[in-house]
């Protein structure tokens, strides 16, 4: 798996590129992945980034079961070596974990076909996701003994009902898109050849808002979830003072004022 990477008008689409394969996910392919994501983030003229697969059977279908072996070295011994080194010895598992490279900007799944296993960890580590009428999500790994490695059922139990998490993950059972309409996995539904001009639709709107903004309703929204209520509403208040006397909000309020489309900056 390779990831295409092309990036206009403030929006970044990464597209894992493997469609005979089902964009299945390799370690080398992750790495790109993981790389292509840095450079989006660290980048002051992305502003949303799209994740999609090439092709129209699959976004990702999960590990290459060809090309991810079992590792010649123990799971402890390469766990504290570090993810790449694990990687190297074939795993990919802690590659598919986002969370350390700290993408504050906003991540919109485009879904087309098969999202399955750790393709559906991937998509949920994304903001949003729409998807095709085509596309069906499940977690199999239960099918062949194995559990999802990469907090796929807890994140899938803080996008949806728990009822409907636990039976996905428990049964190993696929799901179609409109049941994932239905059940708020996705939040739109669009035909195949729409689905990425809709993505790019719904991008476009977010990079049109305040970009640090953006970035900071993410990150509060990631770090405080689980905080208690005077907690949470305390760093929210910290991040609008933080946010307050930036020139993008006084742009904001002067373009309202103006009757006019602010142009932020980012500063």
């Amino acid at each position: 798996m390779t990831v295409n990477m092309s990036t206009a008008d403030h929006i970044t689409v990464l597209e894992l590129n493997d469609a005979p394969a089902l964009n299945a996910l390799t370690p080398e392919g992750l790495m790109d992945l993981r790389r292509a994501l840095r450079a989006a983030q660290d980048d002051d003229a992305v502003r949303v980034i799209i994740l999609t697969g090439a092709g129209e059977r699959a976004f990702c279908t999960g590990a290459n079961l060809k090309k991810t072996f079992p590792p010649k070295n123990g799971f402890a011994r390469n766990h504290l070596l570090g993810r790449e080194a694990e990687a190297l010895d074939g795993g990919y598992t802690r590659l598919l974990d986002l969370s350390d490279l700290q993408i504050w900007k906003p991540m919109i799944a485009a879904v087309n076909g098969y999202c399955l296993g750790g393709g559906l960890e991937l998509a949920l580590q994304c903001d949003l996701r729409i998807a095709s009428t085509s596309a069906s999500f499940g977690l199999p790994e239960v099918k062949v003994a194995s559990v999802p490695a990469v907090g796929g059922a807890q994140a899938l139990l803080r996008a949806i009902p728990s009822a409907h998490a636990m039976k996905m993950a428990l049964t190993g059972d696929r799901i179609d898109a409109q049941t994932a309409l239905d059940i708020g996995l996705v939040s739109d539904l669009t035909d195949p050849e729409a689905l990425l001009p809709e993505a790019r639709a719904i991008a476009a709107r977010i990079a049109a808002n305040g970009p640090l903004a953006v970035q900071m309703v993410k990150k509060l929204s990631q770090e405080t979830a689980h905080l208690s209520p005077p907690e949470f509403m305390a760093q929210s208040n910290t991040a609008w003072g933080l946010l307050r006397d930036s020139a993008d909000r006084i742009e904001g309020r002067t373009a309202f004022g103006e009757k006019r489309a602010p142009n932020f900056t980012g500063n």
